[in-house]
Formats: structure tokens, sequence, C-alpha cells
């Protein structure tokens, strides 16, 4: 660390912390910081007079670090969420396992009490002190540290952005004592170049595993890619179409990670899903060689593919994920049977390939299938009494939509696949990543947050169960006047379990009628647009009507056309 002449005059240990945020250039900082933050809130709003970081006000910590999320999976750039001490940290301790699986990176600043005993207040220092604050995520952060000094908490936070922007990305976590915090800064404070401390590029994979990937991709009579987990780069988009077309290629996507690939091109054979289907069964069996882009669960999808045998086909992973693996959580998915480990970055590494390939004969390709089109695909109605069902919620968007151009910042389970149309990095944000309830919301604030003059309007389709647990991180969208769309789904059930229900039901022979049991959220109802317009939102429904529908869906976008988000409760079957 050297002086910096230019620096203002620095009274306290937070001024100079908060100096640092901004030389990071961390544009907004999500807060739900309690009493723990006094030092820094105070830094962050008077001595840097609420600039840059932006403080975004969120109403539950669990929220917060989702904002930051969502910001994240639009960016690919970590923003800083505050939390409140031991129980703060606790609340977000989901929305930080999330943004793990997700491999996003966010940088969470925890605090507590004085560390120093005698100098905690009664009772409530107490109460909010732990030994080690960082044990509680370890397990699911990249790192974390608790400094106990100005020049070590400098540090911190340069390490804490770095790890959580190096390649795999993760959150980290930073734990700031209050009488850290609030503790006058001695003398010259000699402050970061934070160029120094950078993230280094992402790492391209080793030239002999590429050229032996290139020999193999060359001679294959048919060539399957896997595009899972990769940036919202446009040429990084641009390599990934022409290394397709350059092998004729089929590809698949996945809705559990952002769009990966034009769905409209003709070498995108298996629309994206969750889960393996039959698409996904006919492209894999009938490749020579299999090339992964940092698919998320490669053993597990060749499982539901092909069955247990290992796959016939030469497999090539390209994944930096396993630097990522932990013994708690078993995140990491099952170990896949790979015959070429492409160590690197897949954005750093397609250029590459692509550069070997136009070097090498290319084998005569055999062309992909292609699945159904999306007008194929499109279920038949039985009557117009019919329940309205999530095509009826594609169709009535298309329709309201105009000329708008839209980010899916969440589709739920059960979206219908053929209705994906992504042409754009940014037109698919992906899923949460721990598949637990309560993000949706977080995640499309934070989503609307990075998209906010950008000319594109975020849409949002939550099921019930997960709107109605993070419903209040809507207030941030509407105190930051953040366009966005809310759908919700909403058939007044815990669904995903009613099915389990089921199942368990029939296997032991028992009454399927009670699997209702302790799911249904309809006496009373939730009344969605009622909690929308309690945080600010516009809020229209619930609807059961299809016109009725696409009319609420046109007063949404008109409200977030003006500034703000709009929440439409839409009634589906069950």
């Amino acid at each position: 660390m050297t002086d910096d002449p230019a620096a203002p005059a620095l009274g306290f240990v937070s001024d100079a912390i908060a100096e640092t945020l901004r030389r990071l250039e961390i544009p907004y900082i999500a807060l739900n910081p309690g009493a723990s933050y006094r030092g820094l809130h105070d830094s962050l709003v008077n001595y840097l007079g609420n600039t840059r970081p932006e403080i975004v006000l969120a109403l539950h910590e669990e929220h917060a670090v989702a904002i930051a999320h969502g910001y994240a999976k639009v960016t690919g750039r970590p923003m800083a969420a505050a939390l409140h001490s031991n129980v703060g940290l606790m609340h977000g301790s989901m929305a930080i396992f999330d943004a793990w699986c997700d491999r996003m990176p966010v940088v969470v600043l925890g605090a507590q009490g004085p560390l120093a005993a005698d100098r905690r207040r009664p009772w409530i220092d107490w109460v909010h002190t732990v030994q080690d604050l960082g044990a509680l995520v370890r397990d699911y952060t990249k790192w974390d540290d608790q400094p106990t000094s100005l020049a070590a908490a400098l540090e911190s936070i340069l390490r804490a952005h770095q790890q959580a922007a190096t390649a795999p990305q993760g959150p980290t976590f930073v734990c700031l004592d209050t009488e850290l915090q609030e503790r006058p800064a001695e003398g010259a404070v000699a402050l970061p170049d934070v160029a120094r401390f950078a993230p280094p590029a992402p790492p391209q994979a080793a030239a002999a595993a590429i050229e032996a990937a290139a020999a193999q991709l060359a001679h294959a009579g048919r060539v399957a890619i896997l595009m899972g987990r990769v940036s919202r780069d446009p040429f990084a988009w641009a390599q990934r179409i022409e290394l397709a077309e350059l092998l004729s290629a089929g590809v698949a996507t996945d809705l559990k990670v952002a769009a990966a690939f034009p769905t409209a091109h003709p070498l995108h054979v298996v629309p994206p899903t969750f889960f393996a289907d039959a698409a996904m069964r006919e492209l894999l069996s009938s490749a020579d060689v299999i090339l992964s882009l940092d698919w998320i669960d490669l053993a597990g999808t060749m499982k539901a593919a092909l069955g247990s045998a290992a796959p016939g086909a030469c497999v090539i992973h390209c994944s930096l994920d396993s630097y990522s693996h932990r013994g708690w959580s078993k995140d990491q998915q099952g170990l896949p049977a790979v015959d070429i480990q492409l160590l690197g970055d897949p954005d750093a590494t397609v250029p590459a390939l692509i550069e070997r390939l136009k070097a090498t004969p290319i084998a005569n390709k055999r062309a992909p299938s292609r699945g159904p089109t999306p007008a194929a695909a499109r279920r038949a109605r039985v009557d117009a009494a019919t329940a309205l069902d999530l095509d009826d919620i594609a169709d009535a968007i298309e329709a309201a939509r105009g000329t708008r151009t839209l980010t899916w910042a969440r589709l739920p389970g059960g979206w219908p696949t053929a209705r994906c149309r992504f042409a754009h990095p940014l037109d698919y944000l992906g899923h949460d990543g721990g598949a637990g309830l309560a993000s949706g919301p977080g995640l499309a604030v934070g989503a609307a947050l990075a998209l906010k003059g950008s000319g594109r309007t975020p849409v949002a389709v939550l099921g019930d169960g997960d709107c109605a647990m993070g419903v209040t991180a809507l207030w941030s969208a509407a105190r930051h006047r953040l366009p966005l769309v809310v759908i919700v789904a909403n058939n007044r059930a815990y669904m995903n379990d009613v099915r389990h229900q089921e199942t368990v039901a029939l296997r032991r022979n028992r009454a399927v009628a009670n699997k209702w049991v302790g799911q249904t959220m309809d006496d009373p109802p939730l009344d969605f647009a009622g909690l929308a317009r309690a945080q600010g939102a516009a809020g229209f429904g619930p609807i059961a009507d299809r016109d009725d529908l696409v009319s609420a869906l046109d007063r949404a976008f008109s409200a977030a056309d003006r500034g703000g988000p709009a929440v439409v409760d839409v009634l589906v079957g069950r």
C-alpha cells in the first residue's frame, strides 16, 4: 500500500474502508446493517456523501444478498451486501448459499460487537458477538476474514473483492468489529492502489489439452455441446456460435443457468430444460464426442440420459469448478467420467479451441436432428374455461410486451421450454443456484438495478411460494424506481411438495386425496397484488381470465416504463 496525496482527510477507520470500497468501483451496497454498522454507515453517507457506492436499502438481510447476487448475474461484477452482526448473517445465509452454488461474486460485509469484552455494552453487544462469525458461512464462501486493525481491514476488503471476482467466482465474507469501525485513524493513512489488486483474467486450459480436445472434435462424426456456466459477454456468445457452426454440433442449454446460445439457431436441438429429456437422450446417445462447457451436473445428466452405463462417446469437460468443491455441501454433483479435462474458463478456452480447429482438417459431420418447433410443441387447449397455465402467461407477455426488449430475470420450474426464445446473453439470467425459496424477488430486483437505463425491461415469473417468502424485496425496487415486471404463477399451494406427497402416498397405497393437507395457501388466499402495493409497487389481480391477463400485463409494463416495479397475480391451475 502506498500513500495517496490526493486522498481526503480520513478521520476514522471506517472512512478508510469506505474510501477503499469507492476506489474498487463497487457501484452499490445493499444494506440492512442495524447498529453494528454505525461507523461504516456514517462514512458511506457523510464521508463519501452517498455518491459511490450508493446505498440500496433492503428490508431483510436475505434480500440484501439476493439483490447483490442478481446484480452480479447481469454484470459479472461483485456488489457489496452489509449484514447486521450474527443475527443478520444467519438471516442472509440462504442467499449466500445461493450465490455460492450459482458461482456468483458477492462481497458480504459482516459485523458484530467489540471483540474486547470490556468494551461491549450490556446485553445487546454480548448477544450480537460470537467467537468466529465467519464459521457460520465458511463452508459456502470462497474466503473470509475478521481483521482487527486498519491496515488489516483494508487488505481484507481488497482480498475479498479480488477473490469474489476471480474465476470460479463466489461470495466472500469480511467481519468488521464495531470498535474497529469507530476507531479514529491515527496519523497518515496509507491507502491502497487498488489497480494493483485487480482480479486476474480467467485462465485458459493448457495447450496440450486444447490440442487433444480439438483433435477429437475435428475427427468426430457427430458432436454434442452442452452449454453451461458462461458469461454475459457478447463476444463470448458469438464465439460459442462460431464453435458450434464450425463443428456442425448439436447444442443443448440449461434453464438452471443464464442464456448461453441462441435458441432459434438450427444447431440448438435441445430446448433449455431443468432436467434431461428425450431430446437430450437423443443428442447424447448419438454423439461421438460430447463437449461440456461447465455444464452443471454433467454426471447426473449423463446418467439420466444414458442410464447407468458409461457414455460411449469421448467426453471433454471444460471447467474450473473443481476449485470450488468442498466436503460440507454436495453442490459439486456427481463425479463425471471424462476423457479430456480442459481445466480452464470456457470463455477463455473456446477461442483457443476455435483457433486450433481452424488449423485442423475437420471431418464431415452428421447434421444434428432438431426437436419440434415451438409452434408444434404448444399444447392443445381443452376449452375456454380451462384454468390458466404457464403457456397462457407466456402468450400474454408476448401480446403485451410490444416492442420492449425483455430480460427474463427468473422463470419457474415447469416453464414450457419451447417458449424459451433467447437471442442475446442478457435475454435470460438463470435460476438461483441453491434451489430454495424466497430468492426470486431479490434476484429480480438486483437484475433490475443492473439493467436500469439499459433499455431492457426485466421480467420475473415467480411461483407463489417463492414470492410469498421474498415479496418485501420489491420495496427496494420501488424506493429506487427500478423498472421491473413480476408475474406470480399462483396455484395457491406448495405444488412441488404436493407432488411429493402424492408420490409417497401411491408408493404406500394410501389416500392420494390427502396430498393437499398442509400444502395449500387458500384459506385465506394470499393477496399478491395487495402485498405488492404495500411495498410501493403497482399490483394487479388476482387474474383468472385470459383477456384480463393481457390487459393487466399491458398496465404492468406501462407502470414499469414510468419507473418502478409492478406485480401481476395470475391464478393458474393445479
